[in-house]
């Protein structure tokens, strides 16, 4: 080679030392690039052809290397919709190339890179701080799962998300075996916690309001029991009706024609016809007869009727009717009761359900049009073992809150909960269907109240309540667009008035076989070369409110600065030395 191949060597360590440099310079101008990669430069030596004994160290060339494999270091952000991504992989990005009618165009070309400082623009567009647009894939807003495979440029709807209807309450808790309700006494048989049906039905009480104490039959005369002057009084419910007994002008008004009426049948035939006559409302009246033994029976029309007598009666056996004075409760036996279903409990008659009853939670459910309606619910035992019969629950809804008088306030739902020795229902029921569920006016629809396989238990609990441990619904109503941001699984979420949050996509990587054969670009982007192979998409890494700082260190690449400075030097005084020896040279000739 001699002194020029010296000198040619020497210029090629120059050019080498000076295209390190420039990507030095580069790194350190970056070092604050988000999701930048540094370049480093690798050296290659080129040895002339020539035998073993007379080869040379030979000339250099720089190539640069790139470290798309090395990760930055990751830093939160309060921007929800930055991104980075733990460990390798790219975002998908795509430039836009114009705009039509206000709408921003694309060609369809994908990009990749590490810069996740995206944001919303104008359009529900994200875009980075390079000004490409991030593409993902959608989600199916029924699902909630990935609906395709290609990626495509993600936009997000600031439209209002539309009501659901509420179909389903998942509805779990623990109905106590002694419900303490505030009617329960301790003190009392069995039978003071459960529903009593006879508060809330027209049930005919089977044990007369009183019972005469006289041994009677029908044709036996009328004077032997009532006497000029007697009268008897029966009141229901603090209305009263007297009957007065006379001799002679027959029936009228009030009065009882003892003669008229001849024997004790007639004379309680006409007594049932002045009550009858003063009592209008055919459910209130009492019944007057005889029994099978012979005794006069006052009866109440129903079980919740209260029942007073007033008998002056003696008739010619000094005896009279022989019904004691006094006021009455007539009662039904608990075999009637318990068999009977209370379906609607009246306005009038909610405080005594209340206090019969416990508490089973409330929710708020959404109407089509979302419209809400608060669903109170409150469980009443209707039997039990201790009284006789099986573990037995009916379940109410308060289906109108402002119900006055005789209307509806509370509705039975569903059928009857029995339960098992071990505490679980008995048939197992997974579910209750309530059909065109209606609350304060509103209609709600069909409604799933979904107790599951183990959700629905009667265990024994001290403090007599019922413990609701799910209580949920599907419904919603009508939301206003607030925000968006991505989470930790990559998914676009938006959030909206309504308290809903939509994952409407789906933040995918892009990996390479030959990550650093990519084609580095402007903004910090790659491209795709037949080296480094087609992208392989994936969902993993993403990390939502952060984003990957450059890797340069400025530590690193000032060493790197000092050594390329100095072997730059270095590579000069070749130059000059070759430079005086062929000076030398041209010397020898003078």
């Amino acid at each position: 080679m001699g002194i020029y191949g010296a000198l040619s060597t020497a210029v090629t360590g120059l050019r080498a030392q000076s295209f390190a440099l420039e990507n030095i310079s580069g790194n350190i101008a970056n070092s604050q690039t988000t999701g930048f990669k540094r370049i480093d430069t690798d050296f290659v030596d080129m040895i002339p052809d020539a035998s073993q004994k007379r080869q040379t160290a030979g000339s250099v060339l720089a190539y640069s290397r790139s470290t798309n494999n090395l990760q930055g270091d990751i830093k939160g952000t309060t921007t929800e919709t930055n991104m980075a991504i733990n460990g390798n992989g790219f975002f998908v990005v795509e430039p836009a190339i114009g705009m039509s009618d206000g709408d921003t165009l694309f060609a369809g070309a994908s990009y990749y890179t590490r810069r996740g400082d995206f944001e919303l623009d104008k359009n529900g567009y994200m875009v980075n701080g390079s000004g490409y647009y991030l593409k993902g894939l959608p989600i199916d807003p029924e699902t909630q799962n990935i609906s395709g495979s290609v990626p495509q440029v993600l936009r997000v709807s600031s439209a209002f998300l539309p009501a659901q209807q509420t179909s389903t309450v998942n509805y779990e808790l623990n109905l106590p075996q002694l419900p303490k309700t505030a009617a329960y006494q301790a003190s009392l048989a069995p039978g003071s916690e459960l529903l009593r049906a006879q508060d809330f039905l027209n049930l005919t009480p089977d044990v007369p309001a009183t019972t005469s104490g006289a041994t009677l039959a029908a044709g036996d005369l009328a004077t032997n029991v009532a006497s000029v002057g007697d009268s008897l009084t029966i009141s229901v419910n603090g209305s009263p009706v007297t009957i007065n007994f006379v001799s002679g002008g027959g029936h009228t008004g009030n009065n009882v024609d003892i003669a008229a009426a001849g024997t004790v049948g007639g004379l309680l035939t006409a007594i049932q016809n002045v009550i009858n006559a003063g009592i209008p409302a055919p459910g209130d009246r009492p019944t007057i007869a005889l029994n099978g033994s012979g005794a006069v029976t006052v009866t109440a029309a129903d079980a919740t009727d209260v029942i007073q007598v007033t008998d002056t009666t003696t008739g010619t056996s000094s005896l009279g009717f022989g019904l004691a004075d006094g006021t009455y409760n007539p009662t039904v036996s608990s075999s009637v009761a318990l068999a009977a279903r209370v379906n609607n409990i009246a306005a009038d008659d909610a405080n005594t359900f209340v206090s019969q009853s416990i508490s089973g939670g409330a929710i708020t459910v959404y109407a089509g049009n979302g419209a809400p309606a608060n669903v109170q619910m409150r469980w009443a035992k209707v039997n039990s073992t201790a009284n006789g019969g099986a573990e037995r629950w009916n379940l109410f809804v308060l289906t109108n809150s402002a119900a006055t008088g005789a209307g509806t306030a509370w509705s039975r739902v569903g059928g009857d909960y029995s339960f098992g020795a071990d505490g679980s229902p008995n048939p197992p029921i997974e579910y209750t269907q309530l059909d065109d569920l209606q609350v304060n006016g509103v209609l709600i629809g069909d409604v799933r109240l979904q107790h599951g396989q183990t959700g629905l238990t009667q265990f024994s609990d001290p403090n007599g309540t019922a413990e609701v441990t799910t209580l949920n619904q599907n419904g919603y109503a009508a939301g206003e667009f607030v925000s968006v941001a991505v989470n930790d699984n990559g998914r676009v979420v938006v959030s909206y008035t309504n308290g809903q949050q939509l994952e409407v996509a789906q933040v995918v990587t892009a990996n390479f076989n030959a990550v650093n054969a990519l084609k580095r670009m402007d903004g910090g982007v790659f491209a795709a070369t037949s080296q480094s192979g087609e992208p392989l998409l994936d969902t993993d890494g993403v990390l939502g409110s952060a984003v990957e700082a450059s890797n340069t260190d400025i530590s690193e690449e000032f060493t790197k600065l000092i050594v390329t400075q100095q072997a730059y030097a270095a590579g000069t005084r070749i130059v000059s030395a070759a430079d005086q020896m062929l000076q030398e040279s041209l010397n020898m000739i003078r």
